[in-house]
């Protein structure tokens, strides 16, 4: 039976990968730490329970990662997708933390195996998680049970009371009862505010309505706004989001990677109208499959449509739901819902303009159209070997970008410059520090290990003192 009348040493406001990797810290320096949950022990774990890896620095081949993968790289990858919206002194002390970060994750009961194959291709970057996200966070849940740190579920944090930088306690709401709890030091690992779509249409406007959500609903961004309304600094852009072009079919809130579409550097995509509206083979897809969220937002009612042919079925994962088919363009456009002459004309379009060559699949290939906008810059081969599939795409919000700033040991800043006095973050809800906007395929998961630890061990390391 978990005591709140107790004072704790740390308390974590969150339940995820992030947060637990915090309280596991601190625990194993010695302190007593509650963690406290949003979610019903069922749906445990935030957004962690729909990850898959991690993206790894490694200087030589692993049991479970190919060649190398150095610092180097890693910088270059991630300042590619984020246009250098980053603060690079964070951004690299991530990178270079996530070189030890498996162990750490191993000794918790986290297990890995081998990159799937397909279009993502991410042997030598990325670290799988065997049975996925789930088995994760299950195993971080029974360390944490096993150290004797304390957990509470379908318990929302209301309000952490600072006064000058100082949490005095925290008001929450425990399975419908009122609550208060102390602790010396506090980490905030709740997240940001992707299920809050009052919230998003602040930003996008009434667009937001048509968004799904591909994570948890619990992601309402409390802490954040009642932290940031506190006078704690903000980072980020409100408007940016990790956005991925998802199945249109997806339910509104935790539909998961399942619901992911990797068919677009195969297919061509068209709006409402039937019209084609930008290159779906500029880059590699993990690098690039974060914007079509944001491309697919900007689209008539937020909404897109892949087309691809017999020949590019079983080059990516398939969606969750069915494939759509017709053994014509036409008969496809009809069950897809667009104007079947407009789309039979930018196919043909299309058609003519993919020069000759060899396609890979594996690659950058070169392939490309001439003579049309938008063009196709790799995969570019004709679709014209019925039957023609297609798949709805909507853009599914995975989380925010708007956080609460913090420095290199995961201290949160007031928006005056300094430090809070028992204050740390960790996760979503302070990555907009280092992801300004894009993604890179894992990064979240190591900007939520490697500030968990940190946050966890500077946490111990103050309440100790």
């Amino acid at each position: 039976m978990v005591d709140l009348s107790r004072l704790y040493d740390v308390l974590v406001v969150g339940g995820g990968n992030a947060a637990l990797c915090a309280a596991v810290t601190a625990r194993q320096a010695g302190c007593s730490v509650l963690v406290l949950e949003h979610a019903p022990k069922p749906l445990r774990g935030g957004n962690s329970r729909h990850t898959r890896n991690m993206r790894t620095m490694h200087k030589a081949p692993t049991s479970v990662l190919t060649e190398a993968y150095l610092e180097d790289e890693y910088w270059d990858d991630l300042l590619r997708v984020t246009g250098g919206q980053t603060d690079e002194r964070l951004a690299r002390l991530t990178i270079r933390a996530t070189a030890d970060a498996l162990p750490f994750m191993e000794a918790c009961g986290v297990r890995f195996q081998p990159s799937l194959t397909g279009t993502l291709n991410l042997s030598r970057t990325n670290a799988f998680f065997l049975g996925g996200g789930k088995a994760l966070v299950n195993a971080y849940y029974a360390t944490a049970e096993r150290l004797g740190i304390d957990i509470l579920y379908d318990t929302e944090v209301t309000d952490l009371v600072l006064d000058d930088g100082f949490v005095r306690e925290a008001v929450v709401t425990s399975k419908g009862f009122p609550e208060r709890v102390r602790a010396k030091v506090v980490v905030a690992s709740s997240g940001g505010f992707q299920a809050n779509l009052e919230w998003l249409k602040q930003g996008w406007g009434p667009a937001a309505e048509n968004f799904l959500i591909r994570g948890t609903p619990y992601a309402k961004g409390r802490v954040l706004r009642n932290l940031l309304d506190q006078g704690v600094a903000s980072v980020g852009d409100p408007t940016q989001c990790h956005a991925v072009a998802i199945d249109g079919r997806a339910p509104k809130f935790d539909g998961g990677i399942v619901t992911r579409l990797d068919c677009v550097p195969f297919s061509i995509v068209v709006n409402r109208n039937g019209e084609r509206f930008y290159d779906e083979g500029e880059d590699v897809w993990p690098k690039r499959y974060a914007i079509w969220g944001r491309l697919v937002a900007q689209q008539p009612d937020q909404v897109g449509y892949a087309i691809i042919d017999s020949r590019a079925e079983r080059l990516f994962m398939p969606s969750v739901f069915p494939a759509i088919k017709s053994d014509t363009i036409e008969g496809l456009a009809e069950k897809l819902g667009l104007p079947p002459a407009k789309v039979a004309a930018t196919v043909r379009a299309f058609n003519a303009a993919c020069r000759p060559g060899p396609f890979d699949s594996s690659r950058l290939d070169g392939l490309r159209t001439e003579g049309i906008t938008p063009p196709k810059t790799n995969w570019a081969r004709d679709i014209s070997v019925p039957p023609y599939i297609g798949y709805p795409l909507r853009p599914g919000i995975t989380f925010t970008y708007l956080g609460v700033k913090v420095d290199e040991n995961a201290r949160v800043l007031m928006e005056d410059g300094r430090p809070t006095a028992n204050l740390f973050a960790s996760g979503e809800i302070m990555a907009g520090s280092i992801l300004g906007k894009g993604y890179l395929a894992g990064f979240g998961m190591a900007i939520g290990t490697v500030f968990g630890r940190i946050a966890g061990r500077e946490a111990a390391k103050h309440a100790r003192n």
